[in-house]
């Protein structure tokens, strides 16, 4: 009952946030910005004053898809921010390249992040098989399995997510802050500009806020149950 709870509880709250950001994206996204750069242009010009020049600036298909991909060198922008003049684009253009300078400069946190992708998939995978198991297996399962084993594993498993959320945190709220400093000091926004273009990446990095928060609710659930399961 406890973990119905918490799923309803962050659900409810991700579709806000995540309402709120597709709000603020499409206000954004209809403002110009007076410098009438394209995103594809802000991106560029921010990675040459930079001094990146290995890493491409290039459309990928999709809403809000936009990433940086530190395999290939990429910043990845959607349509509406590769094409786009407006302060939603320059934002979210700068942000990327935050992230492409996190990753030139040898940002601490972005690298810790990395290590973890791994460890975060092969967690997925085990729960996975484990949840799958438990709902076939039943009663079986739990014949085999020590119900405290179960559980130790469900905590290393969400402990290895809670982990990684929480350090996109700094990760996310840096390229942001790369990102607002840079097209402030270039000039690439007016100052009011510049205030919608802080707010639209505030409500972005809340949407990272709200997994970090949900999986630690999650992962606190499950440490109550093993406790309370010993006792």
């Amino acid at each position: 009952m406890g973990l119905i709870v918490i799923f309803v509880v962050f659900m409810i709250i991700s579709l806000v946030v995540n309402g709120r950001l597709k709000s603020k994206f499409r206000k954004y996204s209809q403002i110009p910005i007076r410098g009438g750069l394209s995103g594809r242009e802000v991106a560029e010009q921010m990675l040459a004053d930079n001094g990146i020049h290995d890493v491409k600036v290039v459309s990928v298909p999709g809403h809000l898809t936009d990433h940086y991909n530190p395999a290939n060198k990429t910043v990845n922008l959607s349509p509406e921010v590769y094409q786009g003049r407006s302060i939603a684009a320059a934002a979210v253009a700068a942000h990327e390249c935050g992230h492409a300078v996190q990753h030139a400069t040898a940002y601490k946190m972005l690298a810790l992040r990395s290590a973890l992708v791994p460890l975060q998939a092969i967690s997925a995978k085990i729960l996975n098989i484990l949840f799958i198991a438990m709902f076939f297996g039943g009663f079986i399962f739990f014949r085999t399995f020590p119900v405290d084993l179960v559980l130790l594993t469900i905590i290393g498993a969400y402990g290895v997510f809670t982990l990684f959320a929480f350090v996109t945190l700094p990760v996310e709220f840096d390229a942001s802050r790369r990102a607002l400093a840079w097209i402030e000091a270039r000039g690439i926004v007016t100052s009011q500009e510049y205030e919608g273009a802080r707010d639209a990446l505030k409500w972005a990095a809340m949407t990272y806020v709200v997994v970090a928060l949900s999986s630690l609710a999650t992962l606190l659930y499950y440490i109550m149950v093993f406790l309370g399961n010993r006792d």
